[in-house]
Order: structure tokens, then C-alpha cells, then sequence
């Protein structure tokens, strides 16, 4: 019908059917669960450390953004202020942030894929930096992996966490709101339904605020 039909284009054909529902990852399961602790709580200063880069610019239509990532990245808006630097080292004051995000970053830590240095212990000791930038009463809001089977390192990719090892990395933070994803079910869950397999990661997301003293 469309050859038939006089159109200003030259036709070039590319036959694709795509029906059915509409697509959605891992990804946007993540991001929504942050942009939702994020408007139940609007921060007014922000550190986003290794998140997706376009739902980092699309946080910076409302928020004035810090964009931490090991390397050099480009400033495509003015509400972002981008910074090169380590996550083991966070070169910004105690108690500073409203909020700290970071998206399927944590598990990469220190494992030297994307150049920054060798350290089996980096997750830790960047969480631990996030801890300490977060003022009392502010929010860690991240996602990770996670198994229901024991955890494992795929070398030089990242760590697949089990849920216990991803609460003691978070102490003595305050659990405000968790959810899990399931690859298999392509949707939020609960942990029964999270893999065991080895080497099989679904998803943690997790809100943990800083307990005032």
C-alpha cells in the first residue's frame, strides 16, 4: 500500500513487526524506584556516583546534580556539576549531601574494568564513603546485584552480593524501603523468587537513610 502512495521520502524498506507489550529492563525498574524515594523526599543537594547517564541528566531537569564517575564525562547541562574522581575518596565534606544515588555501580568497584585501580575491598570502603558524606536524616538510594545463592565475584565484571552481605555493607544505616527484580519474571518480587543460580544475578534497590544523633 505505501509504494502505491506518494509520500516526500525516498522508501527504503525495513520490514519489522514488534507487537505485543511495551519493552522494559532491569534498567527501568531501577530508575523508577530512585526517581519515586527521590520525590517522596526532594533533595536539594545531590551526589549521583556511576548511575546511568541519561537518567542523570533527566534528574537534572529538577535537581541541581554532582556527577561523580571515575572518568573524564562530558557536562551536558548547566544543573549538573561533573566531577572525575574516586568513590573510595570522595574529595567532599562530612554530613554534605541530602541524597547519594548510585545505579548498578557498587558491584564494579575496584575490579579494574573501566581502568580504575585493582581493590577487592573498594565497595566497601566507597559505601563507606557515601555514609560519610550523607548528612544524618539524608537518603543512600542504589541498586546492586543479588543472588539467593551464594554470592560470587565474575572476574573482571562485577560482584554478585547475597542480601546478608548487602545489609552489613549499609550499617549502621536505617532501611527505609527495599524492593527486588526478577530477571525470570521481568518485574519487581519478593525474595523467594530471586535465582540461586550460580553466577545469576536479578536485582536489589534499596532506600537507607542516616540515623540523626
Amino acid at each position: 500500500m505505501i509504494e502505491s502512495t506518494p509520500i516526500p521520502f525516498q522508501l527504503i524498506k525495513d520490514i519489522t513487526c514488534d507487537v505485543g507489550g511495551h519493552p522494559a529492563t532491569y534498567k527501568e525498574y531501577e530508575c523508577g524506584f530512585a526517581a519515586s524515594c527521590l520525590a517522596a523526599r526532594p533533595p536539594t543537594s545531590l551526589l549521583d556516583i556511576g548511575s546511568y547517564s541519561d537518567f542523570v541528566l533527566g534528574l537534572s531537569a529538577a535537581y541541581q546534580v554532582n556527577s561523580l564517575d571515575f572518568r573524564e564525562a562530558p557536562k551536558i547541562n548547566q544543573n549538573q556539576t561533573v566531577v572525575a574522581g574516586d568513590a573510595k575518596a570522595l574529595r567532599f565534606p562530612d554530613d554534605y549531601f541530602d541524597a547519594i544515588l548510585s545505579l548498578s555501580s557498587i558491584e564494579h568497584f575496584g575490579l579494574g574494568r573501566y581502568g580504575d585501580e585493582f581493590d577487592l575491598a573498594a565497595d566497601t570502603k566507597a559505601l563507606n564513603e557515601m555514609k560519610r558524606c550523607l548528612k544524618p536524616g539524608g537518603q543512600l538510594i542504589f541498586s546492586t546485584t543479588l543472588t539467593a545463592g551464594p554470592p560470587c565475584l565474575v572476574y573482571n565484571w562485577h560482584r554478585i552480593y547475597s542480601y546478608p552481605m548487602l545489609k552489613a555493607l549499609c550499617a549502621p544505616l536505617k532501611c527505609v524501603k527495599e524492593v527486588f527484580y526478577s530477571h525470570r519474571l521481568n518485574r519487581y518480587c519478593d525474595f523467594q523468587s530471586i535465582s540461586a543460580e550460580l553466577a545469576v544475578w536479578d536485582v536489589y534497590c534499596g532506600c537507607w537513610t542516616k540515623i540523626s544523633t
